[in-house]
């Protein structure tokens, strides 16, 4: 069975690749979740944050952004003494305050789902890459999207980091077109609709 190469080599690289990455997510604390993880990971392996998954789950209240928003300068202090999370001050800072904004969207839109796959009317983009080398690190969708969360004040979330939220929450299938994922993922497309777009 033939999948990307960086879904080999690891267990829990393997189990990410062959369950979740690349399935349309239309929950919005599970992209809260990616949104939390992915700008931990910033400068980090996905590896070392898929790790530390299970503690920031515990710590971080089941990534509820309700109560995230809500997290007291005591509770920042317990997050930068917590071994099984990344422990970065300006990380943990923007976490809270993406939170926030996180929370202005869904008022805004009636979910965060409904605002970002808005950026791509509902419809998720479908790659054609041969081989991982070819994926890009940034597209001028991800510039747009990270522009516009930007401007409403999200922090730690750029266009190469939301690129890496696009791929993951299946907005955009950069499975390889040899990845057994790849026909599978394409199908659910026709299951999935988006809500509000």
């Amino acid at each position: 069975m033939k999948r990307c190469e960086w879904g080999e080599g690891s267990e829990l690289y393997q189990k990410y690749h062959d369950t979740e990455w690349g399935v349309p997510v239309f929950d919005d604390r599970k992209h809260f979740e990616f949104l939390v993880l992915e700008s931990a990971q910033a400068g980090l392996s996905w590896i070392t944050i898929l790790k530390k998954r299970e503690n920031y789950r515990q710590a971080y209240d089941d990534f509820d952004p309700l109560k995230v928003a809500r997290y007291t300068e005591r509770k920042k202090l317990q997050l930068l003494a917590n071994s099984g999370i990344v422990r970065n001050r300006l990380k943990i800072e923007a976490s809270i305050n993406n939170a926030k904004r996180f929370l202005e969207i869904q008022k805004e839109f009636g979910s965060f789902s409904a605002y970002i796959w808005g950026f791509v009317k509902g419809t998720p983009i479908i790659g054609k890459w041969k081989a991982i080398n070819e994926l890009p690190a940034r597209t001028e969708l991800s510039d747009k999207l990270a522009s516009d969360m930007k401007r409403r004040g999200f922090r730690f979330l750029g266009a190469t980091i939301m690129y890496s939220h696009m791929q993951a929450t299946g907005i955009v299938n950069d499975h390889i077109t040899g990845c057994f994922r790849y026909r599978e993922i394409n199908e659910m497309k026709a299951k999935f609709s988006s809500p509000g777009t």
